[in-house]
Parts: structure tokens; sequence; C-alpha cells
């Protein structure tokens, strides 16, 4: 967007909210709800009432002027802080961010029910009916097994092999594009740009993707795109059918986060899918540092401490979710101030990584999601891992041939599944017991460090 558009459109964004707010907030919503429960309904139908009388009911606890306020200030730090970003410029951000704060605080009093915490209450917009409380308990396990396993990796002394060669931005995105086609993106419903932080939007017949690129290595604009590409797919198979109904969308963002980290880890950096990759890789790049698929499956899995989540390895990739999770929560039950964030985060990364935090692009300001307003995202990424675990596992008992199907570059069994047990349903059931109904068992921390294990600890 032109830079001097930006005033107008955060005009536009809080009128769109405060229009939008009104509507959820009409008291017919109580009635007609109250109207179909004298009716036979199917569980389709029940799921649809639940949700509009969920949202309604939220909506109705926060007032219209605040609505309103947030939408314009999250619009505004969003693009305060997509200026700043590159020169780590804090003293232009630190301000806007907590002004957005205060506000999300004053969301999180408003919204919160006498059985949930600020927090619980912000985190219910991402993962309904879901408690910070029984997230740590889940996560202080998974924890426990990543800095276990990452111990035993990092005593390997090999030396890892690394991209070395010439990667043209349009090369890359021309392959993004392929491979985004092979993972069941559809190009006529849809389209890939680049952007300062990869992102997926939309829904139905327009779901635009963006992803960001490194001329001197393939695997961010690659994984950052399959990433997205997983979201993508979710949203453009929700039923046609169906589609703008209550309960005709996403389950919870641990499972729209499942889907995401599925193709770009489980799948797209498999030993399998190494196979198919490597020819094309050289095709468009020639020479690229990897000799063999065995090479290439190496480079993509390599386990390093790294300051940016999005580029962080499997491994290290969830103890930055745990580390925002800490944080966020300090912010928002004012534990923390916003201007001690940056030495709050830098001591904390420290601690859980080893390494000195050099600017604040690398460090508070490297994410998107605190600028948005959207406090209680961050540890749906973790139980998207979680999530993804379990299915990965149900697809290897339910798909014996995956491997062969991967190397292959075919995954329209991989997608047709999923379509099946996770896409279509919606939000008829709570995330995890979508989950559990598809996998056969309630999610646990269990078989995603059972993968990791396996992966890491048995290479040649």
């Amino acid at each position: 967007m032109p830079t001097k558009g930006a005033a107008l459109r955060v005009e536009e964004v809080g009128a769109v909210a405060s229009a939008q707010h009104l509507l959820l907030c009409d008291p017919r919503i109580e009635d007609w709800a109250e109207a179909a429960a004298q009716t036979h309904l199917d569980a389709r139908q029940k799921a649809h009432v639940a949700e509009a009388l969920r949202t309604h009911r939220r909506a109705i606890r926060l007032p219209s002027a605040l609505a309103e306020t947030l939408a314009r200030q999250s619009a505004h730090t969003q693009m305060v802080w997509e200026a700043a970003r590159p020169d780590s410029d804090l003293a232009a951000f630190l301000p806007e961010l907590k002004k957005l704060l205060a506000l999300k605080q004053e969301e999180a009093d408003a919204l919160r029910t006498e059985e949930q915490t600020r927090y619980d209450a912000l985190l219910d917009d991402f993962e309904p009916g879901a408690k910070a409380e029984k997230i740590d308990q889940v996560f202080c396990k998974l924890r426990s097994g990543l800095v276990g396993l990452r111990r035993r990796i990092l005593d390997d002394t090999r030396v890892p092999v690394a991209f070395d060669g010439d990667f043209p931005p349009e090369a890359q995105l021309a392959l993004a594009r392929r491979v985004g086609g092979i993972f069941g993106y559809d190009w006529d419903a849809g389209r890939l740009d680049q952007a300062a932080h990869p992102s997926s939007s939309g829904t139905g017949g327009d779901v635009r993707i963006t992803t960001r690129i490194d001329a001197a290595d393939p695997q961010e604009c690659l994984f950052s795109t399959l990433h997205e590409v997983g979201h993508a797919v979710y949203e453009q198979t929700l039923d046609p059918e169906r589609r703008l109904l209550p309960a005709d969308v996403y389950a919870s963002m641990g499972v729209h986060e499942s889907q995401s980290r599925l193709f770009e880890n489980q799948l797209g950096r498999s030993r399998a899918f190494c196979a198919w990759l490597y020819p094309v890789l050289t095709e468009t790049f020639g020479a690229t540092g990897a000799r063999s698929a065995d090479e290439l499956f190496e480079i993509v899995n390599t386990v390093r401490p790294g300051f940016i989540r999005t580029d962080a390895d499997e491994i290290h990739y969830n103890l930055h979710i745990m580390m925002r999770f800490d944080l966020e929560r300090e912010l928002i039950a004012g534990a923390l101030d916003v201007g001690d964030l940056p030495d709050a985060w830098n001591a904390r990364f420290l601690a859980d990584f080893g390494l000195e935090v050099p600017d604040a692009k690398s460090g508070c300001m490297q994410d998107v999601h605190w600028s948005a307003g959207l406090f209680g995202y961050f540890p749906t990424y973790a139980l998207g891992n979680i999530y993804a675990g379990e299915l990965h596992a149900a697809l290897r008992r339910d798909l014996p041939d995956l491997d062969q199907q991967l190397s292959a570059g075919e995954l329209g069994a991989v997608l047709d599944w999923l379509k099946q047990r996770i896409h279509l349903p919606g939000r008829v059931k709570p995330g995890a017991d979508l989950i559990a109904e598809a996998c056969g068992q309630m999610p646990s921390e269990g078989p995603l460090l059972t993968y990791l294990e396996q992966k890491y600890l048995t290479r040649g």
C-alpha cells in the first residue's frame, strides 16, 4: 500500500470494526438462537448456533468505542512497526505498543469471565475454550524433551553442509509457486507476493500469501511459502456450500497452524520430499552446495540456535514460542512494562539460546503479532506443532506409501485425507477434539518428540 494511504487506511479499519461490532451485538441474535433451539437441529446446525452465540456474547461485553479504537490503534501500530523494524527504532515503536497494550488489557478485562484470566480471555479468540495454565503444563513437558534432544544433537561434531550458489529472487518465487501448487494451493483463488513478514489472508476464492526472500539462501522463501500454503489450502478447502456460516470456519488457530507446520516440516523437510526437490533445485539454480538429496535433507534440517523465529529449525522453534508465550502473559497481566520488554527479551533469549541479541529487529521487534494486537496467538504455533505431530503419525498409519508419494511429488492422497478429517468439519468440535477424532487419541507432545528423535538422531 502507498505510504500516504496509511492514515486513511487506519480510519477505514476503525469504521469497518465499528460496523461489524454493531452487527455482532444485535439483540435479536439471542432470540434467533432460542427459536432455533426449539427445532430439531443436527450436530452442524447446533454448532452454528453455539458459535453465533459465543461470538455475540463476547461482542456485547466489549464497548463499541473500544472495539473501534482498538482496530485503529492496531492498524496504526503495525504500520509504525513496519517502518521502524528495519532500523530497530525502539523509540518510535515502543510508545505505540504501550498504547495498544493498554487497550488490549482493557479489552481482556471487558471480555473475561470469572473462570478466565486476562490472558485466557484473549487466547479464546484463537483457541476457543483453552486455558493458559493447561497449555503451560503441556509446554513444560515439551520444553524438557526439546532441551534434552537439542543437547544430544548439538553434541554432534560433524560440520553441517550449507547452501552455496546463486539464488535469484525471481527464480526463488518461481520455485515457491511450483511447490505451492504441488501442495494443493489453487492459483486461481490466490496469489503470492513479497512482504516484510510471511502471511496468509482471506478465505474461499481469494486467499493470498506472502513470503520473504534471502538471496543467499532459498530456504527462507521456499519454507515460508510452504508454511503459508498450509494455511491457505485450509481456507481454500472449506466447504463452499456452507461458507460464511458461523461454524464453517477453521476449528482453531492451533489446528490452522498444524496445517502450516505439517506442510513445512513433516512433509516439506522430509527425506522423501527432498528426493523430489533436489533435482528441481539443481534445474532451477544450478550448483546449490548440495551434492545429493541426502545432503539437501541435511541442509534443510540443520539444527543451530538463531535469533529469528521464522527461520528456526524444528528443535528451537517451540523454544521461541514458549519464550514469547511467557513474555506476553506478563505484558497482559501488567507484570512487565513495555519499556522493559527489550531487556526482558534479551535476558530470556540469552538464558534459553545462549546468544546475545544484537538489535531489536532480531529481538522483540522481529514479529508482527504484538504490533497487530494479536496477544494470545503465539501459543497456537506450538499447539500446531503438537497437533502436526499427531497428524503426521496418523498419515503414516493410514498411508503406508507416504514416502513414495512424497518422493514423486504427489500429494493428492495427503490432501484428500486432510480435507475429509480436518478441513471440511469446520468448527463443529473444539480443535483438540477434532485432532483426536482424526488421529485416534487426544493430542499430546509425545508423537512430536518421537518424530523429532527419529529424524535427528538416526541420520547417517
